[in-house]
């Protein structure tokens, strides 16, 4: 079903119809009990609840999820789940909290919430033409020096030429780091596009590895470039300039996942349902966890 705005606050503008969605995307295939998995269950309307026909455990749509022991109500987590899925440079916490009228904390949480359940697990390589390249993310520029910081952190990505793009951030911009990225993600056999940059010429030996050299403002060479994933790093860097001014290094790769995410998404109608569902059915992050010292 493909969703926008309107059709957002015409469907789900209560807590029961906000219910009833997140019932269906947990159990497609009928109610069944959290503990013992008895598809036997009775539901007790005056609690939004079921109990279990044979162990008699009482649970509801929302039980065990991220949205147990929300206080926000579910209209406030789909409005938000949506903004951050149809936002193409994301949604900051600030600007969520002006929306919902809610606390920055409370906002800032409910987007590393979000966050959280669209990380991928996908575990299939890229494959065909695939564009590898890296770039450096926050850190001040040296007026002085004319270059920029040693401070900037390193995220290396690989895109599959009208496909997936898979990006993370790196210990280094060395050969090994790089390479063993590369490995992760590319399937042998493909085609690996890059610039000139030394640090890809070994692992380049495991691919049909083609360069473009931009030093010599060389960008295009018949099918050789690396236009696509500098394009996702564009789309990235507006998105960290615009809309959230500053990241941190410890949840870089947060925001890296939700980039992705959406990228990947980008052709589908379902990604609002499909965050969802990854929420009900996800693990809950908690807020130690997410503030703790890296």
């Amino acid at each position: 079903m493909d969703m926008n705005l309107i059709k957002l606050f015409e469907n789900f503008n209560s807590e029961d119809r906000c219910r009833e969605l997140l019932e269906v995307l947990r159990w497609p295939s009928g109610v069944c009990c959290l503990r013992c998995g008895n598809v036997s269950v009775s539901k007790l309307e005056k609690r939004n609840q079921y109990e279990c026909n044979g162990c008699r455990y009482q649970f509801s749509a929302t039980a065990g999820s991220v949205f147990h022991d929300s206080h926000l109500p579910l209209w406030k987590w789909f409005l938000a789940t949506y903004l951050m899925c149809e936002g193409k440079k994301g949604i900051s916490a600030n600007q969520l909290k002006r929306t919902l009228g809610i606390s920055y904390k409370t906002a800032w949480y409910l987007c590393h919430r979000i966050r959280a359940a669209m990380r991928s697990d996908a575990t299939e390589k890229l494959r065909g033409i695939v564009e590898a390249d890296e770039t450096y993310i926050g850190g001040e520029y040296d007026r002085r020096r004319k270059r920029a910081a040693y401070d900037k952190t390193c995220v290396v990505g690989v895109i599959q030429r009208g496909g997936d793009v898979r990006a993370q951030k790196s210990i280094s911009r060395g050969a090994r780091a790089i390479s063993a990225f590369i490995r992760e993600s590319v399937e042998p056999g493909s085609q690996l596009m890059t610039d000139e940059y030394a640090g890809y010429n070994k692992v380049g030996r495991e691919y049909e590895h083609k360069k473009v050299n931009h030093s010599q403002l060389q960008y295009v060479e018949g099918l050789t470039h690396t236009n696509s994933i500098e394009n996702f790093w564009s789309l990235f860097k507006r998105g960290l300039v615009g809309s959230f001014h500053k990241v941190s290094d410890k949840h870089l790769d947060r925001y890296l996942d939700e980039f992705c995410y959406r990228f990947n998404g980008r052709k589908e109608g379902q990604l609002f349902q499909n965050t969802l569902r990854n929420l009900v059915n996800g693990k809950t992050l908690t807020f130690e966890e997410l503030t703790k010292a890296a």
